[in-house]
């Protein structure tokens, strides 16, 4: 078995670049350096490459997710209310300023480039694009593989969804995000073994089944087409 055999999904990269750390163009569209620059940071993040700020996202939704589920407080009213006491905080601050001759706030003025927002307009568009061309595949029966792969991920969001809540799922998936990764990526030549040996296990019993099950149904329907 060759070496990128042993790799999960056969890949040939890193689970650095395959989380987005490495240099390359989605969908036709060249990637600027800003975005490059986020794609790395976010699988340095996930990594724990930057350990401090990944604890930090560890601790911050731990603590959202048992304030909302200890309190009363929904999303949109949490929001609202942090938002609310922010605004009052710099407008008072800005007015004694004024008022004491300070320095006001230190508010930098952001403002979206005409470029970066024409690049991620084209990004979305291609990607929904691509997301309508294959529905209209699997609608009109082209796709039966894809059509499978769909319906075998709805089931299991709609099985997931039965068992809990939006909100519960949204603070899970972070943390198999911040977790899972970066186990996978210490024990990676154990876990691609055990799961590559599995592979075959399943394969073998494929083609058993295939052999004394689907292959005497299969010729026990033809005979009894030849017989009708």
């Amino acid at each position: 078995m060759s070496s990128s055999d042993r790799l999960l999904f056969n890949r040939q990269t890193s689970v650095h670049q395959a989380l987005g750390g490495g240099l390359y163009t989605i969908s036709s569209v060249v990637l600027n350096l800003d975005v490059i620059l986020i794609l790395i940071l976010v699988a340095d993040v996930i990594l724990w490459r930057h350990t401090n700020v990944t604890l930090g996202i560890f601790i911050v939704t731990l603590a959202s997710w048992m304030m909302f589920e200890r309190s009363d407080y929904t999303f949109l009213s949490y929001v609202s209310n942090v938002l609310l006491l922010l605004l009052l905080i710099l407008f008072l601050w800005a007015k004694s300023a004024q008022i004491l001759n300070r320095p006001t706030p230190p508010i930098p003025y952001l403002q979206l480039s005409e470029e970066t927002t024409n690049e991620a307009a084209a990004l979305i568009r291609e990607q929904i694009n691509t997301v309508l061309s294959v529905s209209h595949d699997i609608a009109l029966g082209k796709d039966p593989k894809m059509f499978v792969k769909v319906a075998a991920y709805l089931f299991i969001i709609s099985t997931i969804g039965s068992l809990t809540d939006f909100r519960t799922l949204c603070y899970t998936s972070v943390f198999v995000a911040l977790i899972v990764p970066v186990a996978y990526e210490r024990y990676e030549e154990h876990v691609d073994s055990v799961l590559v040996k599995g592979n075959l296990k399943l394969k073998e019993l494929y083609i058993r089944f295939d052999e004394e099950c689907v292959k005497k149904v299969r010729k026990w329907i033809l005979e009894t087409n030849k017989l009708s």
